[in-house]
Protein backbone atom coordinates (compact mmCIF):
# COMPACT_ATOMS: atom_id res chain seq x y z
CA UNK A 1 0.00 0.00 0.00
CA UNK A 2 2.88 2.25 -0.34
CA UNK A 3 1.99 3.70 -3.67
CA UNK A 4 -0.54 6.89 -4.36
CA UNK A 5 -2.42 4.31 -6.91
CA UNK A 6 -2.15 1.58 -4.46
CA UNK A 7 -3.50 3.96 -1.76
CA UNK A 8 -6.20 6.00 -4.15
CA UNK A 9 -7.89 1.97 -4.68
CA UNK A 10 -8.01 1.17 -1.45
CA UNK A 11 -9.23 4.48 -0.26
CA UNK A 12 -12.28 4.16 -2.78
CA UNK A 13 -13.14 0.95 -1.21
CA UNK A 14 -16.32 1.36 1.80
CA UNK A 15 -14.63 1.24 4.78
CA UNK A 16 -17.67 -0.08 6.81
CA UNK A 17 -21.06 -1.54 6.41
CA UNK A 18 -24.21 -1.95 8.70
CA UNK A 19 -25.93 0.79 10.86
CA UNK A 20 -23.31 3.84 10.53
CA UNK A 21 -25.64 5.86 13.65
CA UNK A 22 -25.51 2.98 15.76
CA UNK A 23 -21.66 2.63 15.31
CA UNK A 24 -21.30 6.48 15.60
CA UNK A 25 -23.28 6.52 18.76
CA UNK A 26 -20.61 3.76 20.43
CA UNK A 27 -17.71 5.88 18.98
CA UNK A 28 -18.97 8.66 21.20
CA UNK A 29 -19.52 6.47 24.10
CA UNK A 30 -16.30 4.30 23.75
CA UNK A 31 -14.62 8.20 23.42
CA UNK A 32 -16.16 9.40 26.63
CA UNK A 33 -14.63 6.43 28.77
CA UNK A 34 -11.35 7.34 27.21
CA UNK A 35 -11.63 10.96 28.28
CA UNK A 36 -12.90 10.60 31.23
CA UNK A 37 -11.21 8.21 33.18
CA UNK A 38 -8.31 10.13 32.33
CA UNK A 39 -9.43 13.11 34.85
CA UNK A 40 -12.62 11.50 36.99
CA UNK A 41 -9.98 10.04 39.84
CA UNK A 42 -8.36 13.61 40.59
CA UNK A 43 -11.04 14.58 43.11
CA UNK A 44 -11.56 11.30 44.30
CA UNK A 45 -7.99 10.95 45.60
CA UNK A 46 -8.31 12.15 49.73
CA UNK A 47 -11.23 9.42 49.92
CA UNK A 48 -8.85 6.88 48.00
CA UNK A 49 -5.81 7.40 49.55
CA UNK A 50 -7.61 7.23 53.41
CA UNK A 51 -9.39 4.05 52.08
CA UNK A 52 -6.18 2.41 50.66
CA UNK A 53 -3.39 4.52 51.62
CA UNK A 54 -0.17 5.20 49.49
CA UNK A 55 -0.19 8.81 49.27
CA UNK A 56 3.05 9.13 48.56
CA UNK A 57 2.68 7.20 45.19
CA UNK A 58 -1.10 8.28 44.06
CA UNK A 59 0.21 10.68 40.96
CA UNK A 60 0.48 7.28 39.14
CA UNK A 61 -2.97 6.68 39.48
CA UNK A 62 -2.90 9.91 36.74
CA UNK A 63 0.57 8.96 35.46
CA UNK A 64 0.35 4.88 34.76
CA UNK A 65 -2.98 5.75 32.75
CA UNK A 66 -1.69 8.28 30.89
CA UNK A 67 1.39 6.77 29.91
CA UNK A 68 -0.12 3.28 28.86
CA UNK A 69 -2.53 5.26 26.27
CA UNK A 70 0.49 7.19 25.06
CA UNK A 71 2.58 4.37 24.51
CA UNK A 72 0.19 2.18 22.87
CA UNK A 73 -1.38 4.37 20.29
CA UNK A 74 1.45 3.41 17.83
CA UNK A 75 1.48 -0.34 18.41
CA UNK A 76 -2.99 -0.01 18.32
CA UNK A 77 -2.72 2.24 15.12
CA UNK A 78 -0.77 -0.55 13.14
CA UNK A 79 -2.62 -3.54 14.49
CA UNK A 80 -6.22 -1.69 12.91
CA UNK A 81 -3.87 -1.40 9.36
CA UNK A 82 -3.25 -4.92 9.64
CA UNK A 83 -6.22 -6.61 11.05
CA UNK A 84 -9.24 -4.28 10.86
CA UNK A 85 -10.70 -1.92 13.25
CA UNK A 86 -13.14 -3.94 14.67
CA UNK A 87 -10.73 -6.00 16.19
CA UNK A 88 -9.22 -3.52 17.32
CA UNK A 89 -11.10 -1.80 18.80
CA UNK A 90 -13.47 -4.90 20.30
CA UNK A 91 -10.24 -6.10 22.29
CA UNK A 92 -9.09 -2.54 23.39
CA UNK A 93 -12.60 -2.34 24.89
CA UNK A 94 -12.18 -5.60 26.42
CA UNK A 95 -8.88 -5.09 28.35
CA UNK A 96 -10.54 -1.40 29.24
CA UNK A 97 -13.54 -3.19 30.80
CA UNK A 98 -11.12 -5.54 32.77
CA UNK A 99 -9.15 -3.04 33.90
CA UNK A 100 -12.20 -1.45 34.72
CA UNK A 101 -13.69 -4.18 37.14
CA UNK A 102 -10.42 -4.93 38.66
CA UNK A 103 -9.93 -1.01 39.91
CA UNK A 104 -13.22 -1.10 41.44
CA UNK A 105 -11.45 -4.19 43.47
CA UNK A 106 -8.36 -3.30 43.94
CA UNK A 107 -7.47 -3.82 47.51
CA UNK A 108 -4.16 -1.38 48.15
CA UNK A 109 -2.44 1.38 45.94
CA UNK A 110 -0.28 -0.42 44.78
CA UNK A 111 -2.74 -2.90 42.99
CA UNK A 112 -5.15 0.56 41.69
CA UNK A 113 -2.01 1.38 39.94
CA UNK A 114 -1.72 -1.55 38.20
CA UNK A 115 -4.67 -1.91 37.58
CA UNK A 116 -4.95 1.70 36.02
CA UNK A 117 -2.34 0.89 33.68
CA UNK A 118 -4.52 -1.88 32.43
CA UNK A 119 -7.04 0.60 31.92
CA UNK A 120 -4.78 2.38 29.50
CA UNK A 121 -3.68 -0.07 27.84
CA UNK A 122 -7.09 -0.45 26.51
CA UNK A 123 -7.71 3.24 26.29
CA UNK A 124 -4.63 3.50 23.92
CA UNK A 125 -7.36 1.39 21.82
CA UNK A 126 -10.08 3.52 22.14
CA UNK A 127 -8.56 6.81 21.38
CA UNK A 128 -7.12 6.14 18.69
CA UNK A 129 -8.99 3.55 16.63
CA UNK A 130 -12.37 5.61 17.80
CA UNK A 131 -10.48 8.82 15.56
CA UNK A 132 -9.71 6.01 12.73
CA UNK A 133 -13.22 4.45 12.28
CA UNK A 134 -14.30 8.46 12.24
CA UNK A 135 -12.61 8.81 9.25
CA UNK A 136 -13.77 5.46 7.53
CA UNK A 137 -17.16 6.15 8.32
CA UNK A 138 -17.56 9.30 6.26
CA UNK A 139 -16.65 10.86 3.26
CA UNK A 140 -14.34 14.10 3.46
CA UNK A 141 -17.27 16.35 2.91
CA UNK A 142 -18.75 14.98 6.33
CA UNK A 143 -16.28 14.43 8.45
CA UNK A 144 -15.62 17.59 9.71
CA UNK A 145 -19.68 16.83 11.55
CA UNK A 146 -18.47 13.59 13.39
CA UNK A 147 -14.98 14.93 14.29
CA UNK A 148 -17.23 17.64 16.03
CA UNK A 149 -19.02 15.56 17.82
CA UNK A 150 -16.38 13.70 19.07
CA UNK A 151 -14.47 16.45 20.01
CA UNK A 152 -17.45 17.83 21.69
CA UNK A 153 -17.60 14.58 23.43
CA UNK A 154 -14.14 15.00 24.80
CA UNK A 155 -14.46 18.10 25.66
CA UNK A 156 -17.64 17.74 28.13
CA UNK A 157 -16.32 14.34 29.44
CA UNK A 158 -12.60 15.95 30.29
CA UNK A 159 -14.52 18.63 32.19
CA UNK A 160 -16.88 16.84 34.06
CA UNK A 161 -14.45 13.87 35.02
CA UNK A 162 -13.75 15.98 37.95
CA UNK A 163 -16.87 16.61 39.32
CA UNK A 164 -18.48 13.32 38.52
CA UNK A 165 -15.71 11.79 40.25
CA UNK A 166 -16.20 13.98 43.38
CA UNK A 167 -19.73 13.52 43.58
CA UNK A 168 -19.30 9.51 43.47
CA UNK A 169 -16.64 9.40 46.04
CA UNK A 170 -19.06 11.76 48.79
CA UNK A 171 -22.56 10.21 47.75
CA UNK A 172 -21.54 6.68 46.72
CA UNK A 173 -18.08 4.93 46.89
CA UNK A 174 -14.93 5.87 44.87
CA UNK A 175 -15.02 2.23 43.54
CA UNK A 176 -18.21 3.44 41.42
CA UNK A 177 -15.90 5.57 39.99
CA UNK A 178 -14.57 2.40 37.91
CA UNK A 179 -18.16 0.12 38.33
CA UNK A 180 -20.13 3.50 36.23
CA UNK A 181 -17.89 1.99 33.23
CA UNK A 182 -19.06 -1.35 32.99
CA UNK A 183 -22.18 -0.39 31.73
CA UNK A 184 -21.49 2.40 28.93
CA UNK A 185 -18.70 0.50 28.08
CA UNK A 186 -21.23 -3.09 27.33
CA UNK A 187 -23.31 -1.05 25.23
CA UNK A 188 -20.62 0.25 23.26
CA UNK A 189 -19.27 -3.11 23.25
CA UNK A 190 -22.55 -4.30 21.57
CA UNK A 191 -23.06 -1.69 19.30
CA UNK A 192 -19.74 -2.32 17.87
CA UNK A 193 -20.24 -6.65 17.98
CA UNK A 194 -23.63 -5.96 16.48
CA UNK A 195 -23.44 -3.04 13.54
CA UNK A 196 -19.50 -2.78 12.78
CA UNK A 197 -19.28 -4.98 9.67
CA UNK A 198 -15.79 -4.28 8.15
CA UNK A 199 -15.15 -6.23 3.90
CA UNK A 200 -12.43 -8.65 4.34
CA UNK A 201 -9.76 -7.33 2.68
CA UNK A 202 -6.34 -9.15 1.03
CA UNK A 203 -4.05 -7.44 3.18
CA UNK A 204 -4.62 -9.73 5.76
CA UNK A 205 -4.12 -12.61 4.34
CA UNK A 206 -0.52 -12.35 4.58
CA UNK A 207 -0.27 -9.76 7.55
CA UNK A 208 2.50 -9.94 9.60
CA UNK A 209 3.11 -7.98 12.68
CA UNK A 210 6.31 -6.88 14.26
CA UNK A 211 5.65 -7.74 17.66
CA UNK A 212 9.72 -6.90 18.43
CA UNK A 213 8.68 -3.35 16.93
CA UNK A 214 5.75 -3.04 19.34
CA UNK A 215 8.14 -4.04 22.77
CA UNK A 216 10.52 -1.76 21.84
CA UNK A 217 7.83 1.07 21.08
CA UNK A 218 6.11 0.50 24.13
CA UNK A 219 9.96 0.50 26.61
CA UNK A 220 11.37 3.01 24.99
CA UNK A 221 7.90 5.37 25.24
CA UNK A 222 7.67 4.62 29.01
CA UNK A 223 10.91 4.83 30.06
CA UNK A 224 11.25 8.49 28.24
CA UNK A 225 7.52 9.85 29.72
CA UNK A 226 8.02 7.99 33.05
CA UNK A 227 11.35 10.41 33.15
CA UNK A 228 9.52 13.16 32.14
CA UNK A 229 6.68 12.76 34.29
CA UNK A 230 8.20 12.36 37.25
CA UNK A 231 11.51 14.74 36.95
CA UNK A 232 11.39 17.57 39.30
CA UNK A 233 8.51 15.68 41.21
CA UNK A 234 9.88 12.53 42.60
CA UNK A 235 13.24 13.25 42.12
CA UNK A 236 15.34 16.56 40.96
CA UNK A 237 16.26 16.83 37.11
CA UNK A 238 19.96 16.15 37.97
CA UNK A 239 19.26 13.42 40.19
CA UNK A 240 20.54 9.74 39.43
CA UNK A 241 16.91 8.07 38.92
CA UNK A 242 16.30 11.11 36.42
CA UNK A 243 19.45 10.86 34.31
CA UNK A 244 19.43 7.52 34.22
CA UNK A 245 16.16 6.97 32.89
CA UNK A 246 16.72 9.32 29.93
CA UNK A 247 20.03 8.14 29.47
CA UNK A 248 18.40 4.33 29.31
CA UNK A 249 15.47 6.26 27.12
CA UNK A 250 18.12 7.32 24.95
CA UNK A 251 19.36 3.94 23.88
CA UNK A 252 16.21 2.30 23.71
CA UNK A 253 15.48 5.20 20.95
CA UNK A 254 18.83 3.38 18.89
CA UNK A 255 17.18 -0.07 19.50
CA UNK A 256 13.85 1.30 18.02
CA UNK A 257 15.50 2.03 15.18
CA UNK A 258 17.66 -0.69 14.75
CA UNK A 259 14.71 -3.19 14.95
CA UNK A 260 11.90 -0.92 12.89
CA UNK A 261 14.40 -0.38 9.68
CA UNK A 262 15.09 -4.56 9.60
CA UNK A 263 11.07 -5.25 10.34
CA UNK A 264 8.89 -6.26 7.69
CA UNK A 265 5.77 -4.22 8.48
CA UNK A 266 7.24 -1.78 10.89
CA UNK A 267 4.84 -0.49 14.00
CA UNK A 268 6.58 3.28 13.01
CA UNK A 269 7.02 2.95 9.24
CA UNK A 270 9.55 5.25 7.46
CA UNK A 271 7.52 7.15 5.46
CA UNK A 272 5.23 8.58 8.37
CA UNK A 273 8.42 11.01 9.09
CA UNK A 274 9.30 11.50 5.22
CA UNK A 275 6.08 12.37 3.87
CA UNK A 276 5.89 16.79 4.53
CA UNK A 277 2.26 16.62 5.27
CA UNK A 278 2.13 13.96 8.02
CA UNK A 279 5.32 15.12 9.92
CA UNK A 280 4.79 18.67 9.78
CA UNK A 281 0.87 17.52 11.02
CA UNK A 282 2.60 15.41 13.40
CA UNK A 283 4.66 18.17 14.92
CA UNK A 284 2.55 20.81 14.80
CA UNK A 285 0.06 18.49 17.04
CA UNK A 286 2.72 17.99 19.26
CA UNK A 287 2.82 21.82 19.86
CA UNK A 288 -0.83 21.44 20.83
CA UNK A 289 -0.46 19.61 23.29
CA UNK A 290 2.57 20.94 24.31
CA UNK A 291 0.89 24.98 24.56
CA UNK A 292 -2.43 22.99 26.03
CA UNK A 293 -0.78 22.55 29.48
CA UNK A 294 -1.22 26.22 30.25
CA UNK A 295 -4.95 26.40 30.52
CA UNK A 296 -5.48 22.99 31.77
CA UNK A 297 -3.04 22.93 34.54
CA UNK A 298 -2.21 26.32 35.41
CA UNK A 299 -5.35 28.62 34.76
CA UNK A 300 -7.58 26.73 38.03
CA UNK A 301 -4.91 27.58 40.22
CA UNK A 302 -4.61 31.58 38.94
CA UNK A 303 -8.62 31.63 38.67
CA UNK A 304 -8.55 30.66 42.83
CA UNK A 305 -5.35 32.37 44.12
CA UNK A 306 -5.26 35.00 42.02
CA UNK A 307 -9.16 36.31 41.24
CA UNK A 308 -9.79 34.38 44.43
CA UNK A 309 -12.80 32.52 43.00
CA UNK A 310 -14.40 29.05 44.44
CA UNK A 311 -13.23 25.84 42.66
CA UNK A 312 -15.96 25.29 41.00
CA UNK A 313 -16.41 29.52 39.15
CA UNK A 314 -12.55 28.47 38.36
CA UNK A 315 -13.34 25.55 36.66
CA UNK A 316 -15.83 27.18 34.39
CA UNK A 317 -13.44 29.90 33.62
CA UNK A 318 -11.43 27.23 32.42
CA UNK A 319 -14.60 25.04 30.79
CA UNK A 320 -15.96 28.15 28.50
CA UNK A 321 -13.32 26.85 25.76
CA UNK A 322 -14.75 23.70 25.72
CA UNK A 323 -17.86 25.44 23.94
CA UNK A 324 -16.18 27.25 21.57
CA UNK A 325 -13.70 24.35 20.59
CA UNK A 326 -16.28 21.87 18.90
CA UNK A 327 -18.50 24.83 17.30
CA UNK A 328 -15.24 26.36 15.86
CA UNK A 329 -14.33 22.94 14.33
CA UNK A 330 -17.41 22.07 12.72
CA UNK A 331 -17.79 25.77 11.21
CA UNK A 332 -13.96 25.03 9.95
CA UNK A 333 -15.26 23.31 7.01
CA UNK A 334 -16.34 25.96 5.24
CA UNK A 335 -13.05 27.77 5.57
CA UNK A 336 -10.65 25.05 4.54
CA UNK A 337 -12.73 24.83 1.50
CA UNK A 338 -12.01 28.11 0.56
CA UNK A 339 -8.36 28.43 1.60
CA UNK A 340 -7.11 24.70 2.27
CA UNK A 341 -6.33 22.90 5.33
CA UNK A 342 -2.95 24.66 5.74
CA UNK A 343 -4.14 28.37 5.88
CA UNK A 344 -7.08 27.74 8.12
CA UNK A 345 -4.65 26.04 10.74
CA UNK A 346 -2.25 28.26 10.20
CA UNK A 347 -5.20 31.11 11.00
CA UNK A 348 -6.10 29.42 13.89
CA UNK A 349 -2.89 28.91 15.61
CA UNK A 350 -1.77 31.86 14.71
CA UNK A 351 -4.62 33.73 16.47
CA UNK A 352 -4.06 31.03 19.43
CA UNK A 353 -0.42 32.36 19.65
CA UNK A 354 -2.45 36.09 20.60
CA UNK A 355 -4.12 35.20 22.43
CA UNK A 356 -1.90 33.62 24.69
CA UNK A 357 0.55 36.27 24.64
CA UNK A 358 -2.24 38.86 25.82
CA UNK A 359 -2.72 36.58 28.87
CA UNK A 360 0.20 38.13 30.52
CA UNK A 361 -0.68 41.90 29.82
CA UNK A 362 -4.31 41.39 31.75
CA UNK A 363 -4.59 43.98 34.96
CA UNK A 364 -3.79 42.49 38.10
CA UNK A 365 -5.40 41.18 40.01
CA UNK A 366 -8.44 41.58 37.38
CA UNK A 367 -11.79 40.24 36.95
CA UNK A 368 -13.17 36.27 35.91
CA UNK A 369 -14.45 37.73 32.63
CA UNK A 370 -11.11 38.89 31.42
CA UNK A 371 -9.24 35.05 31.64
CA UNK A 372 -12.92 33.80 30.50
CA UNK A 373 -13.28 35.93 27.68
CA UNK A 374 -9.53 34.66 26.23
CA UNK A 375 -10.23 31.05 27.25
CA UNK A 376 -13.16 31.60 24.98
CA UNK A 377 -11.58 32.85 22.04
CA UNK A 378 -8.84 30.24 22.61
CA UNK A 379 -11.36 27.49 22.24
CA UNK A 380 -12.50 28.72 18.94
CA UNK A 381 -9.34 29.01 17.84
CA UNK A 382 -7.77 25.91 18.49
CA UNK A 383 -11.13 24.69 17.07
CA UNK A 384 -10.27 25.97 13.89
CA UNK A 385 -6.49 24.61 13.71
CA UNK A 386 -6.55 20.89 15.45
CA UNK A 387 -9.87 19.53 13.06
CA UNK A 388 -8.84 20.62 9.57
CA UNK A 389 -5.42 19.21 10.41
CA UNK A 390 -6.61 15.48 11.48
CA UNK A 391 -9.28 15.63 8.60
CA UNK A 392 -6.69 16.81 6.43
CA UNK A 393 -3.74 14.53 6.92
CA UNK A 394 -6.35 11.30 7.49
CA UNK A 395 -7.62 12.38 4.05
CA UNK A 396 -4.18 12.15 2.59
CA UNK A 397 -3.74 8.23 2.87
CA UNK A 398 -5.64 5.19 1.97
CA UNK A 399 -7.82 2.45 4.63
CA UNK A 400 -4.23 0.36 4.93
CA UNK A 401 -2.25 3.54 6.30
CA UNK A 402 -5.17 5.62 7.91
CA UNK A 403 -4.69 4.06 11.48
CA UNK A 404 -1.30 4.12 11.47
CA UNK A 405 -1.14 8.01 10.69
CA UNK A 406 -4.27 8.99 13.06
CA UNK A 407 -2.07 7.34 15.86
CA UNK A 408 0.79 8.84 15.03
CA UNK A 409 -0.77 12.17 15.42
CA UNK A 410 -2.16 11.62 18.54
CA UNK A 411 1.17 10.06 19.88
CA UNK A 412 2.36 13.02 18.74
CA UNK A 413 -0.16 15.41 20.93
CA UNK A 414 0.38 13.24 24.10
CA UNK A 415 3.83 12.90 24.15
CA UNK A 416 3.47 17.13 23.62
CA UNK A 417 1.38 17.48 26.26
CA UNK A 418 3.72 15.02 29.10
CA UNK A 419 6.38 17.21 27.70
CA UNK A 420 4.64 20.81 28.44
CA UNK A 421 3.29 19.23 32.22
CA UNK A 422 7.50 18.22 32.61
CA UNK A 423 8.84 21.99 31.19
CA UNK A 424 6.21 24.62 32.37
CA UNK A 425 5.73 23.27 35.56
CA UNK A 426 10.03 23.62 35.78
CA UNK A 427 9.13 27.12 34.70
CA UNK A 428 6.62 28.11 36.68
CA UNK A 429 8.52 26.43 40.26
CA UNK A 430 11.21 28.35 38.76
CA UNK A 431 9.66 31.70 38.65
CA UNK A 432 7.66 31.28 42.02
CA UNK A 433 10.87 30.13 43.52
CA UNK A 434 12.47 33.33 42.39
CA UNK A 435 9.49 35.66 43.29
CA UNK A 436 9.65 34.21 46.87
CA UNK A 437 13.25 33.37 48.04
CA UNK A 438 13.42 29.83 47.22
CA UNK A 439 10.28 28.89 48.95
CA UNK A 440 8.63 26.20 47.62
CA UNK A 441 6.75 25.26 44.07
CA UNK A 442 3.43 25.51 42.65
CA UNK A 443 1.84 22.67 44.14
CA UNK A 444 3.28 23.10 47.72
CA UNK A 445 2.31 26.86 47.68
CA UNK A 446 -1.19 25.85 46.24
CA UNK A 447 -2.24 22.96 48.59
CA UNK A 448 -1.15 25.90 51.42
CA UNK A 449 -4.15 27.87 49.60
CA UNK A 450 -6.42 25.39 51.37
CA UNK A 451 -6.20 27.14 54.74
CA UNK A 452 -7.35 30.22 53.76
CA UNK A 453 -6.72 33.58 51.35
CA UNK A 454 -2.51 33.98 49.77
CA UNK A 455 -0.86 36.89 51.24
CA UNK A 456 -0.29 39.41 48.58
CA UNK A 457 3.00 38.62 47.69
CA UNK A 458 2.27 34.91 46.89
CA UNK A 459 -0.59 36.17 44.67
CA UNK A 460 1.51 37.89 42.57
CA UNK A 461 4.06 35.50 42.38
CA UNK A 462 1.60 33.12 41.17
CA UNK A 463 0.40 35.71 38.96
CA UNK A 464 3.70 35.76 37.47
CA UNK A 465 4.86 31.98 37.39
CA UNK A 466 1.23 32.00 35.23
CA UNK A 467 1.98 34.54 32.99
CA UNK A 468 5.31 32.90 32.26
CA UNK A 469 4.06 29.89 31.52
CA UNK A 470 1.37 31.33 29.30
CA UNK A 471 4.26 33.01 27.32
CA UNK A 472 5.89 29.79 26.68
CA UNK A 473 2.41 28.44 25.55
CA UNK A 474 2.43 31.43 22.76
CA UNK A 475 6.12 30.44 21.91
CA UNK A 476 4.37 27.09 21.22
CA UNK A 477 1.71 27.99 19.67
CA UNK A 478 3.89 29.62 17.02
CA UNK A 479 6.06 27.12 16.66
CA UNK A 480 3.20 25.47 15.26
CA UNK A 481 2.68 28.06 13.00
CA UNK A 482 6.19 27.97 11.63
CA UNK A 483 6.00 24.36 10.93
CA UNK A 484 3.08 24.75 9.16
CA UNK A 485 4.30 27.58 7.39
CA UNK A 486 7.98 26.12 6.12
CA UNK A 487 7.39 21.88 6.27
CA UNK A 488 3.39 21.62 5.40
CA UNK A 489 2.64 21.59 1.42
CA UNK A 490 0.61 24.47 0.51
CA UNK A 491 -1.96 21.73 -0.84
CA UNK A 492 -2.67 18.81 1.30
CA UNK A 493 -2.25 15.73 -1.40
CA UNK A 494 -6.07 14.26 -0.56
CA UNK A 495 -6.97 11.65 -2.39
CA UNK A 496 -10.57 11.11 -3.60
CA UNK A 497 -13.45 9.01 -1.73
Amino acid sequence: MGSTGSAAREAARPATTGRRGAVVAALMLSMALAALDATIVSTAVPQIVGDLGGFSVFSWLFSGYLLAVTVTLPVYGKLSDTFGRKPVLIAGSVVFLLGSLLCAVAWNMGALIAFRIVQGLGGGALQGTVQTLAADLYPLKDRPKIQSKLSTVWAVSAVAGPGLGGVLAAYADWRWIFLINLPIGAVALWLIVRHLHEPVREATAHARVDWAGALAVFACGGVLLTALVQGGVAWPWLSVPSLALFGAGLALVAVVVLVERRAAEPIIPGWVWRRRTIAAVNLALGALGLLMVAPSVFLPTYAQSVLGLAPVAAGFVLSVWTLSWPVSAALSQHVYRRIGFRNTAMLGIGTAALILFAFPFLPYPGQAWQPTLLMLLLGAALGLFQLPLIVGVQSTVGWAERGTTTASVLFCRQTGQTIGAAVFGAVANGVLAARLGGAGDLDSVTRALDSGPAPEATRRAIADAVHAVYLGAAGAAALAFLVLLFLAPRKFPVLKD
